[in-house]
């Protein structure tokens, strides 16, 4: 049966090869992209393969993430899957307009608003796939929400990451079986995205690893009744993410720090 799923950065990478996938296997797939022109040729690309519709936002500025979801919420009555793949690592400017360093804006804390805005219109058998990544490090929580010193790229990447891990299972904790399911996937090392190859200068392995697991945490039985759980598919499996994730509390805290940042910012908005 065909589904709707949101892709997010889906204009190059693991993303654009998910979302091809997707159109392939008859999904009417939400497409999104920074970038207007190249969104713009994406949605002409599958759109001659099946059915897109596409979004345009800057995930650097919660604005542009709170406009897109109210767009695609009053635009769809359902979505049945969410795949939060957008991600940085290296950009010209590192602190967005709202202060934060560009990893934690983009990875960790815009997916989050994304999910808790549109969560009203996925169904309760519906799935939340989150990107995370092999590198992850303990999250400096001032640092999270922009009040310590900048941290280097790849530091605060790792970070970001963890803290991905960190919320999703803070959300389906809490959620328990009165939400979709809700996972946090390291889809595979060094893999040949353009952040690889821009980061470490090597072609990477194949993008479909990173693709075909997405693929199957948002479809397959295997993931049904796997929310608050982290799949690394560089072991092909669940397993434990590092220890930080799997304390309930520290998971919590971060949530409070999001959702803190959050109010303090954009309350009156």
């Amino acid at each position: 049966m065909s589904k709707t799923i949101l892709v997010t950065g889906s204009t190059d990478g693991i993303g654009l090869e998910t979302a091809k996938i997707l159109v392939n296997q008859g999904h009417h797939v939400l497409l999104h992209g920074r970038g207007p022109e190249k969104l713009r040729r994406v949605e002409l690309e599958l759109s001659a393969r099946g059915s897109v519709k596409s979004y345009v936002a800057d995930l650097s500025d919660m604005r542009a993430v709170m406009s897109v979801a109210g767009t695609i919420k009053e635009e769809h009555r359902s979505i049945d899957v969410l795949i939060n793949n957008a991600g940085v690592l290296q950009a010209p400017n590192a602190v967005t307009v709202d202060g934060l360093d560009v990893r934690f804006a983009v990875n960790t804390i815009a997916p989050y608003l994304i999910t808790k805005a549109l969560l009203p219109i996925i169904d309760a058998n519906g799935r939340i796939i989150n990107v995370s990544s092999a590198a992850q490090t303990p999250v400096d929580f001032e640092a999270l929400t922009g009040s310590s010193g900048s941290l280097n790229a790849m530091g605060a990447y790792s970070q970001s990451k963890l803290a991905i891990t960190m919320w999703s299972r803070a959300l389906a904790n809490s959620l328990g079986k009165n939400g979709p399911v809700i996972v946090a996937v390291n889809p595979g090392s060094m893999l040949g995205s353009k952040m690889v190859k821009e980061k470490f200068g090597v072609a990477g392995r194949d993008i479909r690893i990173g693709a075909d697991i997405l693929v199957r945490a948002a479809l397959s039985d295997e993931f049904s009744g796997a929310s608050g759980r982290y799949f690394d598919n560089d072991a092909n499996r669940f397993a434990n993410p590092p220890v930080d994730a799997l304390d309930i509390e520290k998971c919590n805290q971060l949530v409070l720090k999001i959702e803190e940042f959050l109010r303090k910012h954009f309350a009156r908005e």
